[in-house]
């Protein structure tokens, strides 16, 4: 039988633990370890723990990793076959985690899958983080099933099919313990956000899969750390996405990308500076400075990748989701379904 462990890391987030955990507790089975990996909290998020939630255990990390490096050096602590990557602002019903080890079980080439996400605050959403899984255009920006760029459609059950997705979303990222190590984990220098995406990109090269299972549901309330207008939220989103293109993108979309997406960047910025957002203008030039300066690690990283791949990476939209949107294709739909 495998050992299944439920891993949420927490950074100060003892309203999230007071109000989400008693749901994941109470919706694991016996043999399920749940575990807060604590990433230096300042706030009472140890003695909540200690006093209100005694099966769950502590993991004490030294100071604030984020949300890669947390994962990484929590995990090398952890046995066990599967890990459940869940954020502390989750709430899970009965009967969540059963199908997403039931298909792990059943398929030794996936090393991930995922819950549908849904939205805390519109129960018959989908939620912005992964919906019912994710992919990404040929510039690199992701989108889900159930949600393009800012458009989130109604959960009517569209979507209920279990399939092969590009990534899964890291607030519920159920994950082979083996295919994690093998990849080497997530990208530290990426801090957070992006980084599960990058390591699906990475695992999808090794000839892993990665699978949605909509009959496991979650609900996300998400923004739980850094909020979604956060010009920091907003510079990690833009540089790790530029990495992670050149770590993982074949030779033509890496050629494709680097001549496009600075138009599109770029316009962006000219955006944000209109509509009298500065700041968020300037995260994204910070951005593409940073992204420039650390090029050099970046193409170290991407012979590594390549070194391990064994086949390209599949469910890519060659065009633009950007400008699929703005011709007013706003769902999921023809176009996409094949992907």
């Amino acid at each position: 039988m495998s050992v299944v462990k439920v891993v949420i890391l927490n950074w100060n987030g003892a309203a999230h633990l007071r109000r989400f955990l008693p749901s994941v507790v109470a919706t694991v089975p016996p043999d399920v370890e749940v575990v807060v990996a604590d990433n230096g909290s300042t706030d009472d998020s140890a003695e909540l723990l200690a006093r209100e939630f005694p099966s769950v255990t502590l993991l004490r990390l030294a100071r604030n990793y984020g949300f890669a490096g947390g994962y990484n050096r929590a995990l090398e602590k952890l046995g066990g076959d599967y890990w459940v990557l869940l954020n502390s602002d989750v709430e899970t019903p009965a009967g969540w985690l059963e199908p997403l080890v039931e298909t792990l079980d059943a398929a030794p080439d996936v090393a991930v899958v995922g819950p549908k996400l849904l939205a805390c605050a519109a129960r018959d959403t989908f939620e912005y983080a992964g919906a019912a899984g994710g992919f990404i255009d040929w510039l690199g920006f992701p989108f889900c099933r159930g949600r393009i760029l800012q458009t989130l459609e109604q959960d009517e059950g569209q979507y209920d099919d279990a399939r092969d997705v590009f990534w899964i979303s890291g607030a519920a990222f159920c994950c082979r313990a083996e295919a994690f190590r093998a990849a080497g984990g997530f990208d530290a220098d990426f801090f957070a956000h992006m980084e599960e995406i990058d390591l699906c990109w990475r695992l999808q090269l090794m000839g892993w899969r990665l699978r949605v299972v909509p009959r496991s549901r979650v609900w996300h309330l998400g923004g739980g750390t850094l909020g979604n207008d956060s010009p920091y939220k907003l510079y990690l989103n833009y540089r790790n996405n530029l990495s992670m293109l050149v770590k993982c993108a074949s030779p033509v979309q890496r050629l494709f990308a680097a001549l496009l997406r600075p138009l599109t960047d770029a316009a962006a910025a000219a955006a944000y500076l209109l509509k009298g957002r500065r700041e968020l203008c300037c995260a994204v030039l910070r951005a593409y400075r940073d992204f420039f300066a650390a090029h050099g690690a970046l193409v170290r990283k991407r012979h590594e990748v390549q070194r391990m791949k064994r086949r390209a990476a599949r469910h890519i939209y060659h065009g633009s989701i950007v400008l699929r949107y703005l011709t007013g294709r706003r769902t999921f739909g023809k176009g996409l379904d094949g992907l």
